[in-house]
């Protein structure tokens, strides 16, 4: 455990300018894939325990902890992973392949600083639980937090992608592209895992029987009406 806060702690200090303006605390070279995917399995599976929280852990409802501590995770690091392969072939064909393991690296840095924000939400997720028992407002909430870390965690990956944007123009509209490609798949996974908020009212289930829909398709009708 405190090799993880150790690694956590690390992270969010890595690229940060000290008081003075000079010497950088942390650092993102130190840090392998492994620790890195790692940290988002860890925060994001602690925070997705705290989501299966709401109505309660008694009875079949408790089993919805579990399974939104494994959503969570498998839903950032499947999106990651689907968005990967278009990303290698813009690097290839722009002639920048070269930096890819840079570049792969400062997203999962930014990805794992998401996790580690989002717990840090916890003690404002809990008020929300024992203070409001509306389950639309409970996956509002959790859209919120999800939406500012982020918003919040972009810091970071600005910090890591500096040195690449710095080197070479390219790299900025490659970024462009990971950003459209990772959000277009990651609103689709979150669509298909689904729920990541268990309702009280309603059995416990790991995905909902109508899980294989398009989530746009289901956007698009209801712009229609």
């Amino acid at each position: 455990m405190s090799a993880i806060l150790l690694a956590a702690d690390s992270l969010l200090r890595s690229g940060a300018v000290a008081a003075g303006g000079a010497a950088r605390l942390g650092s993102l070279a130190r840090m392998d894939f492994r620790t890195l995917i790692g940290l988002i399995a860890a925060f994001g599976f602690s925070y997705g325990a705290l989501m299966g929280t709401f109505g309660g852990v008694r009875g079949d409802h408790g089993i919805q902890i579990l399974y939104s501590a494994i959503k969570v995770p498998l839903l950032l690091l499947v999106t990651f992973g689907l968005s990967l392969p278009s990303f290698y072939v813009f690097n290839t064909l722009l002639g920048v392949r070269g930096d890819l393991g840079n570049a792969l690296k400062a997203l999962l840095a930014a990805q794992a600083g998401m996790t580690i924000i989002l717990l840090s939400f916890a003690p404002f997720t809990l008020l929300w639980y024992v203070s409001c028992s509306n389950y639309n407002a409970a996956i509002l909430f959790n859209s919120a937090v999800f939406g500012l870390a982020t918003l919040t965690s972009q810091r970071l990956l600005r910090r890591h992608y500096g040195p690449l944007l710095a080197r070479d123009r390219r790299h900025r509209f490659l970024l462009r592209v990971w950003l459209v490609t990772y959000a277009f798949v990651g609103i689709q996974m979150g669509w298909l895992l689904r729920p990541f908020v268990g309702s009280p009212w309603m059995a416990t289930y790991f995905l909902r029987r109508d899980a294989w829909g398009n989530a746009y398709e289901v956007m698009f009708r209801m712009l229609m009406r």
